[in-house]
Formats: structure tokens, sequence, C-alpha cells
């Protein structure tokens, strides 16, 4: 026995050895890749010394001799950083994820090799202006002689992801930097997706019912506010709404969890300093490391400061001293699909508007990991790309004998998006910004832009041109070789909606409607808000004038718009209309939900109840309303809509009519419903989050997920590098956060502001900025989620210019010199 023990004791010793000595042999190599912030480096590409400052935060301000050398520094800071994300970027916009995750990732790379992303990227360089290319090819030089480092150093592989993945690192091109802002176009659409289920749901219901459960936005067009002095003072914060009108890696994304973003802007006349103000939060979906990265870059026009993507060399959101600007999704109806005929004699042949002609074809190869190769034989008509149906579920639309092309706005071989956005950042004034976004084709935009005396909005990118007997309005798929359903190029620049200099002094875009025109120069049909812009213009009027204060304070404001309203109808008959009832009965757990709904102001607070029980109940409302119309397509609606669920309670065009059980015999009102759903919503409280009401608590629902795309779902792995943080917000509040709508876990946080910003121009180096988790992309960085918790706090960091400020408490100062 003794002897048993003894090698039992040895055995477990040595495994005890074994797991430490692995974990510091990982630690080792993972450590590799962390980057030397203080060194200095001979590098090829520029022609006099970079110096990077980086600041007590991490954010790099990056000094040169002249705007190429800057822009090398960039590319050399965002590889440092983020290069695994940069290159995962450049990998799906070429639709080459396969090469290293194997066969779970050939539908992505499928859906990007029929769009050609990558190749319409390449061929649109010649499109940019000279600056555009100079700059391009010096960034991409400096993400270069990075990598050069990693390799001649034994840096780690410049990431700890590639010890699990390794792959030869292709050098950088200036192509790259183009696709990856393709590929924010394609992660930023909703129109694509909104027009399939439109379309699957009209087979299932009739017309009248399609216009509620997908709502047309019944505003009239929101983006300036009236002049403060036409409104009626006191007017009480409560104002009910009565308007009657795949993988986490792929960049497809569902409908609601498309792009979204907050901007707003006041002139002299409503800031109590006498100088414009500007925020803006850019919304995506949550990822670790957030896909922001802060950035300063002196140019030889001024300093630029602001928020970067890692792959691009334009700050996309930011200041310089004379001018803030921030981008909001326009949701301009971009994306089209058309019903192709093919020849029943031919099937290498399509109808069009002349008669039967050939496809345009290329064989494309994907490479995966550990199975055969697959190839795809992309087809494209005059229209656009061919896609399969078993993508976007195109399938369930397309009748026999027939494809389904897409004709999108960003499939332009001549796109000078890249030179148009860095040409905003170079603008001094409001009308160079303006001016310098005629050129910008996608994703469309709206540009929030402030200098020291004025502020504007400006729709930038392509509106396409419809035929005004457009079949569907581009609202449904439609006949392709009808010319009337084909685009007729794009309207003029002067036709994109634009608000200068309003008389109310305050700007704004929540994602909503901007601007009520009719077809064809509509814009969209389908609006990414009809919520939260009412609470922004709450907050826009309730005060004369602003601060950079009360700019961070509406960014951050929780109070649910929707919930004020919507709980107004659903508990309308029945706040305290319920009889006595025993602890532990659903009945008194109804009378305690409601009681404590009675008292609540709509605040989304991760500290309290209500917001579980309300977000729970109005879900389970939704279901019951659709389930029994749409049946298996019930599940596609995800999210509750307000506006659908207060047609229904105020009975707008007979919507009340989803209200009864189509399978049963009586007649079901919609009090009873809400009470059946409020019920059950309790059920799913209790059985997920604990019995006692008063005591679940929302944040615990409502975490944020910054998972790692590719490590988030690994055992052990996920523990280093996903972030997990209780938040406030919700779907339809300024500080959002929109929820996952599926799962096991329908409240988490997956889509929301992983950048903030407030500019003002009264002290420009009082702005301040912050992104959602770190500037490292490495998980062994202190850096990783140094902001995250500053983020979650609603707290923010400087956005000074001030060299010597950044200097101060610097973390590290790297110098590049030329080679010799």
């Amino acid at each position: 026995m003794a002897l048993i023990f003894r090698w039992l004791v040895r055995l477990a010793s040595a495994l005890i050895f074994l797991t430490v000595a692995a974990v510091v042999l990982a630690y080792y190599f993972a450590s590799r890749s962390l980057p030397d912030y203080s060194a200095e480096n001979e590098v090829s590409g520029i022609s006099a010394p970079v110096e990077i400052v980086r600041d007590n935060a991490n954010v790099p301000h990056i000094f040169g001799q002249n705007d190429a050398d800057v822009y090398f520094g960039l590319g050399y800071a965002h590889a440092q950083d983020r290069l695994w994300q940069m290159t995962m970027l450049r990998r799906t916009a070429q639709g080459r994820l396969s090469e290293l995750f194997g066969t779970r990732t050939v539908p992505i790379d499928e859906v990007l090799r029929r769009f050609d992303i990558y190749t319409l990227a390449v061929s649109s360089f010649n499109a940019q202006d000279d600056q555009t290319k100079a700059a391009l090819r010096a960034y991409s030089a400096g993400v270069n002689a990075w990598l050069a480092e990693v390799n001649e150093g034994a840096l780690g592989r410049g990431a700890p992801e590639m010890w699990l993945f390794n792959h030869a690192i292709a050098r950088w091109e200036p192509a790259d930097s183009i696709a990856i802002l393709k590929l924010m176009a394609l992660q930023l659409t909703s129109h694509l997706d909104n027009e399939v289920l439109r379309a699957r749901t009209s087979l299932l219901i009739e017309n009248e019912r399609l216009r509620d459960i997908m709502p047309d936005d019944p505003t009239d067009g929101v983006a300036a506010l009236p002049e403060y002095a036409e409104l009626i003072p006191g007017v009480p914060d409560f104002t009910p709404n009565t308007h009657m009108a795949f993988q986490s890696i792929s960049p497809v994304k569902r409908g609601p969890l498309a792009g979204a973003s907050n901007a707003w802007a006041a002139n002299a006349a409503r800031s109590a300093t006498g100088a414009t103000l500007l925020a803006n939060d850019p919304h995506l979906e949550l990822t670790a490391p957030s896909i922001w990265y802060l950035a300063r870059l002196e140019l030889s026009t001024g300093g630029v400061i602001g928020g970067t993507i890692p792959g691009m060399p334009i700050v996309l959101s930011g200041r310089s001293a004379d001018l803030g600007w921030g981008v909001t999704t326009a949701y301009v109806d971009d994306q089209d699909i058309l019903i192709e005929e093919v020849n029943p004699a031919n099937p290498n042949e399509y109808r069009d508007v002349t008669g039967w002609v050939p496809f345009r074809t290329r064989d494309s190869i994907i490479t995966v990991r550990d199975a055969p190769a697959v190839t795809l034989r992309l087809r494209w008509t005059a229209n656009g790309p061919v896609m399969p149906a078993n993508q976007f579920n195109l399938g369930t639309i397309t009748p026999p004998g027939h494809v389904t092309s897409i004709a999108w706005s960003a499939l332009s071989d001549r796109d000078p998006s890249m030179s148009s956005a860095m040409a905003i950042m170079r603008a001094r004034t409001v009308r160079e910004a303006i001016a310098a976004g005629e050129d910008y084709i996608a994703p469309a935009q709206n540009l929030t832009v402030a200098d020291r005396n004025r502020i504007a909005m400006k729709t930038v990118g392509a509106l396409p041109a419809r035929d005004e007997n457009h079949q569907s309005q581009g609202r449904l798929p439609s006949y392709g070789y009808l010319p009337e359903n084909r685009w007729q190029g794009r309207f003029p620049y002067s036709d994109n909606p634009e608000f200068v200099d309003p008389d109310g002094g305050i700007i704004g875009n929540t994602n909503n409607k901007t601007i009520d025109r009719p077809f064809p120069l509509h814009v969209s049909h389908h609006w990414g808000d009809t919520q939260r812009i009412n609470r922004w213009r709450r907050l826009m009027q309730a005060r004369n004038v602003h601060t950079r204060d009360s700019f961070i304070e509406a960014q951050l404001d929780t109070v649910s718009f929707a919930a004020r309203t919507l709980l107004t109808l659903m508990g309308a008959d029945l706040w305290y209309t319920g009889d006595p009832a025993p602890d532990g009965t659903p009945e008194r757990r109804r009378q305690i939900a409601l009681d404590l709904l009675s008292a609540w102001n709509g605040e989304m607070n991760e500290h309290l109840p209500e917001p579980l029980i309300y977000a729970a109940w109005v879900r389970e409302f939704q279901k019951r309303l659709i389930r029994d119309e749409l049946g298996p397509l019930a599940p596609e609606f995800t999210h509750a809509d307000p506006v659908f669920i207060e047609r229904v309670f105020r009975d707008i065009d007979g919507a009340s009519v989803w209200c009864d059980i189509i399978q049963s015999a009586p007649v079901e009102t919609c009090t009873d419903i809400a009470r059946q759903a409020l019920d059950e919503a309790l059920i799913w409280i209790a059985e997920n989050h604990g019995e006692a009401i008063e005591a679940v608590r929302w944040g615990d629902a409502h975490q944020a997920t910054h998972d790692h795309p590719v490590l988030g779902n690994t055992p052990l792995l996920n523990w280093v590098v996903n972030i997990r943080q209780s938040t406030s917000g919700g779907d339809h509040t300024l500080q959002r956060g929109k929820t996952a709508g599926t799962g096991v876990a329908p409240f988490q946080n997956v889509h929301a502001a992983g950048y903030r910003g407030v500019y003002d121009f009264a002290d420009p180096d009082s702005s301040v900025f912050v992104t959602a988790t770190g500037q490292s992309g490495h998980p062994l960085s202190r850096y990783y989620d140094n902001l995250g918790e500053l983020w979650r706090r609603g707290e923010y960091i400087p956005m000074s210019l001030d060299p010597d400020l950044a200097r101060a408490a610097a973390v590290g100062i790297s110098v590049l010199r030329p080679a010799n």
C-alpha cells in the first residue's frame, strides 16, 4: 500500500510539474509577441525619423517629417497591437478563412468570393487620388516593417493566436485597406436580410398585416430640431408615442445586429461656452479586442485624433484643431435582390432585357485546412453577382428555374470612398468636409460635422437611382430582366439629405429616418431606429444650452422611451386589478411585478429588476402574438418591435387581430395575451435568475459580451480572451446595448458603442473619448482591457493634441529611423 501511495504521489507530482511547465512554456511563447513600446529600430520605407509616443492609455501619438512617414507610423503601431485582427479582416475580405479554420468557415468564404470584394478592392486602388495612394503605400510599408521585425527577431509569430493557427502572413498591400472598408459596408447593411424576410413573411400573411409586423417608420423624419423658443415650456418627461403610422467571425449580420450609431452637434447659440459641440458613438458588434483603436496623427494639415480601425489609415470619427466629425449608419437602401430567369435550354444563360445572354463566369478555388479544396463557379449578371439558394435564405423566395443576383452599391471596381474619407479627415471647415464626401460610395453614412462656427449633417454614400415604376420600390425581390427594376446609376450628390446650420441650433441622428421624401428619392423604406430619437429629442430640447457634460449625459442615458410607451398599453387593464393572492402563487408574483413596473421610470439600470421584467414581458408578448400566424417563421423575429406592439394595442388598421389565437375557439383580447405573457416571463425569470423577483438584476442578464471572435468559445482560453461586464441600457436606449435576442441568454449585450467621443471646440483639448476594451489585441498585455472598465462606468480619457501632455506620462516612446 505504501508503495502504491508513493507512486501515486510521484505521478501526481509529475502531472503537476508537466502542467506548470506547459503553462510556463505557453506563457513564454505567447509573451514573445508583446511589443516593446520604447524600442528604437531602423526600418526601410521612411525618409526621416518617426516618433510614436504612447500616452498613459497606450494611445499612440505619431510624429514624422511628412505625411507619408506619419501613415507609416500608424501602420506600424496598428500591426504592433492588432496584427491578428488585421490579418483576420483581410482574410475575411479575401474569402480565405478556411485555410486556417477548415470546413466550418467555408460558407463565409463562399459569400465573400461571390461578392468578389477583394478583386473589386484591387481594381479600386487606381480610383484613389494621389495623396491617398501615397498614404496607402506608406501605411502598408509600416505594417510590413513590423512584420519584418517579427520575423527577424522571432517575436512570437506576431500574435499569440498565430501559435494555434500558424500560417504565413503575406505582405500588406494598399488594396487590403480598401477591402476592409468594403467589408465594413457588408457588415453595416441590413437591406438584403430585410428584403428576404419581408418576402418570406408576405407569403404567409396578407399585406395589411405585413405592415404591422414589419412597419414603416411612422415619423416624418428628424434631423434638425426646431428653435427652442418654439417649444411649449414645462413639457413633462413622459410622452406616449402617438404616431400611427452566423458565426461571430462572419461579417454578415442579421438585420437587428447591423450597424447603428448616435451623433449630434450643437452650434454656438445652443452651447454654454459659445462654441460648437459634437458627440458620436458608433455601434458595432462587441468583440475582444474592440474593432476600434485610438490614435493621433500629426499631419502637414495639423493634428488629427480619434477612432481608427486597424487595417485602414483613416480616423473615422474624431477631430482636428478646427473640425470634428462623426458617423452614423445612414440605412440608405443600397441593396436589391433581382430574380433572374435561367434559360431552360441552356443553364449558362439568363434572360436579359434584350433576350438570353450568357452569365459572366469565373472559377475560384477555396483552400480548406485538413479537407479537399472547394471549387466555386462564380456567376454575374448585368445586375450583380449570383448568390446560391443556400445563402441568405434566398432559396425560400426564389421560384424554380430562376436564380438571384444582388445589386449593391459597394460592388464598384472604381470606388474612391477611401480617398473621400481621407479628404474628410483633412478638411478644416464644415463646407470642406461636405464637399469631400461627394465621391464616397459605401458604406453609406450620415456624416455629422462641426467646425468652430458651424454644424451640419450630410448623407455620404451612393443613392441608387431606381425607376419610379419599379415593381417593388426595392422592398421585395423583383425580376431582373424588366428594365424598370434595374438601377439607373446613382442620384447626384446634391440629392443626398443635407442639413446645415439649422435655426434650432441642434442636429443629430440615431439611425432614424432623416427625411420624408417620396420614392425614388426616399433614401430608404427601412430604418434602424424609431425609439431612441424620441428620447434624444427630449434631452436636447430640455435645456436651452448644452455643455460637453450634457452631451456625455445624453450619450450615457439609459431611459427607454419604448418601455414608457409600451408599459402604459400592456398594463392598462392589469394595474391594481388583481385579487389578493398568497405568496408563491403565479397571481402573487404577477402583482409584485406589476407593482414594481408601475413605479418604474423606464431607466434600464443594470442594478434594477424592472428592466429584466419589462424585457422578458415584451419578448414573450410578441412571441405569443406572432407564433400562430407565422408558424416556423416566427423565430426570425428575434427582437420585440415597439411600433408593431403599439399598433396592436391601439388597433391601428385592425392590428389587434394579432391578439386572437387562430387555433382556439375563444376570441382572446390583448389584455389576455399580456397577462399570459407576463406570467410566462416571470416563470422564465425564476428559472434563469431566481425566484425573488425584487432581487434580480438587469445587469446579470445584460452582460456585455466582448468575446474573442475565434477563441471565445474555446474552453479555458475563453477565460483569458473574453471580457464580460454587467451593463445598463437596452435595445432602445441612447446608451444602446442591443440584446442577442436568441439562445439561452437572449438579453446579453452583444452590440453597442465600441467608441465614444465628445468634442468641445470651446477648449478642444478638453474633448474626451474611450473604447470598449483596450488598445492591445494581445490577451497578456495590460492594455488588452485597460479602457473597458472606464467604458462600462461611463468614463472617458482626455482627447488632447498637446504633445507635451502625451509625453508627460508616456508608457513608451518608439523611434523609427531610416535604414542605411
